[in-house]
């Protein structure tokens, strides 16, 4: 593990990881915990405290990880990975306490399917002690920005200054290729701000297996409420 992102979800993680990816970086974000075999039930085993992690185990095929679960560990991280550099993505606290509220919206279609694919139970089981754990208060604005910064803050204080770089991804690539001592890429840096392509990818993922004809428009709810929290 070369690079531990430290920001919260909803802070540009996506675009994070296909940067990361493209500079050489191949990068764990919350959208390859359901695509990688025995993902889910590790964190969910790790969550609810039946079993410790093996972190060196969960992340033998990347070099980077952004975006929840493993936002929420960064000393164990750190402890794990002595070398690695951290990025802290931000964006404005008002904005992203609104995508918060966006996704906790759109998860709730999700919600039918636990009962008949096993997949989204376990996907479902990640996000709630998730957010039960790490954002108890994202239900009220005042709060969950106080504890935004909160975040923010613990990270600049826990990462040493020349571990830590602190990015917003409209910077682009400049701030980022100079902390990764990459060189600058001959194209745009990606924004990505649809879910199509997203729900594409996972369609295989939580809703595999045979499925009632009754559920499908349920599926594709599901799958568009994915794509909220994959799109940070």
């Amino acid at each position: 593990m070369k690079v531990i992102g430290a920001g919260l979800p909803r802070t540009g993680t996506m675009s994070m990881q296909a940067a990361l990816n493209h500079l050489g970086f191949p990068c764990y974000h919350m959208q390859e915990v359901p695509r990688k075999r025995g993902h889910l039930k590790a964190w969910n085993d790790f969550l609810h405290g039946r079993a410790p992690m093996d972190w060196r185990t969960l992340f033998e095929d990347y070099q980077a990880t952004v975006d929840a679960p493993a936002c929420f560990y960064l000393e164990e991280l750190m402890r794990e990975f002595p070398e690695a550099k951290v990025i802290l993505t931000v964006r404005d606290a008002d904005r992203w306490y609104d995508s918060l509220a966006a996704l906790l919206r759109s998860i709730k279609p999700m919600r039918p399917l636990r009962h008949v694919i096993p997949r989204v139970r376990q996907f479902l089981k990640l996000a709630d002690r998730l957010f039960h754990t790490f954002l108890p208060a994202a239900g009220d604005r005042v709060s969950s920005v106080a504890m935004y910064h909160r975040h923010n803050n613990d990270v600049k204080r826990i990462v040493p200054p020349d571990r830590l770089l602190v990015f917003d991804v409209r910077e682009g690539w400049e701030p980022l290729c100079a902390f990764l001592e990459r060189e600058v890429p001959d194209t745009e840096f990606p924004h990505l701000n649809t879910g199509a392509s997203v729900v594409e990818r996972v369609r295989g993922e939580l809703l595999s297996g045979p499925v009632p004809i009754v559920l499908l428009g349920l599926g594709v709810m599901a799958l568009a409420a994915l794509a909220w929290w994959v799109l940070a």
